[in-house]
């Protein structure tokens, strides 16, 4: 059986971009093939879990959005998964890095490029923007919809800046939409 590595599964709101504020499932996988400074999540842990585990953890929602995350997700998110997903009534969106192929069904694709990027083009482009960004890099990648998120670092007053150049920036380029954190500016998983 092919099993999967869940780093964890859980019932929140989107916290992020353009779905933000919408009831969703987020099965977030263990493991990337990037080392980003800012990631938070712990992939030390994790279950491993068939098609079948996943579905049977994920049934009694209420919502029927599924957010595959991680990590990233395309490293272990495959057809046979998405297929048995649609055919219990989800909805699927994925959230990925860009190095790899999304698996063909997912309805809605995030793409947050860091370094070289394999896919073309997704619903949703969220670039971060650092410390140190003067033009963010699109990778050429085509969208409907394009974000910049402020780099969370942990520090405040950093923090500020970082949210005040990317203001600055958005209102200088109107094609690039503001995207925050809602879920750590409101307290939410």
């Amino acid at each position: 059986m092919n099993k999967k590595r869940v780093n964890d599964i859980f019932y929140s709101l989107q916290g992020e971009g353009h779905n933000t504020g919408r009831a969703a499932i987020f099965i977030r996988f263990s493991g990337c093939n990037l080392k980003c400074p800012f990631c938070d999540t712990d992939f030390s842990r994790y279950d491993e879990l068939t098609d079948d585990d996943i579905i049977e953890r994920i049934k009694d929602f209420p919502s029927r959005f599924v957010v595959l995350t991680g990590g990233e997700p395309s490293l272990q998110a495959d057809k046979p998964l998405i297929d048995k997903l649609h055919a219990h009534g989800y909805e699927i969106a994925m959230e990925t890095n860009g190095t790899h192929p999304v698996p063909a069904g997912i309805d809605w694709t995030t793409c947050s490029p860091k370094g070289v990027t394999n896919i073309k083009s997704c619903d949703e482009l969220k670039v971060i923007f650092e410390e140190t960004t003067t033009t963010p890099d699109d990778h050429g990648i085509q969208s409907r919809y394009r974000y910049l998120q402020p780099c969370d670092v942990g520090d405040a007053e950093r923090n500020a800046r970082i949210i005040q150049r990317c203001l600055d920036y958005i209102l200088q380029h109107p094609e690039w939409r503001l995207s925050l954190q809602t879920h750590k500016l409101a307290g939410f998983k």
